[in-house]
């Protein structure tokens, strides 16, 4: 019995990079990250904090009055870029 053909243009699926986030971003969360692109802010100001940091797009740093201060990280920058904000 004959086997059927198989397809020769068939190619191996291209691989796929990694990416920085994991769901799409609020619009809390994007104007927060324009908020950080200018100045950092106190940690405790805005309530998207957490899910910002664990994407990794943003870090805590601290400041002389020994406070803690949020910054972008470079993912977080590049999430704006990507926007074109920068």
């Amino acid at each position: 019995m004959n086997q059927p053909e198989q397809n020769t243009n068939e190619t191996a699926a291209p691989a796929r990079r990694p990416t920085i986030l994991r769901r799409l971003l609020s619009h809390h969360e994007l104007a927060t990250l324009l908020l950080l692109l200018h100045a950092p802010i106190d940690a405790s100001a805005k309530p998207e904090i957490p899910q910002l940091h664990e994407a990794g797009l943003i870090e805590t740093i601290s400041n002389e009055a020994g406070g803690s201060r949020i910054r972008l990280t470079p993912e977080g920058n590049a999430v704006l870029r990507g926007l074109g904000v920068k």
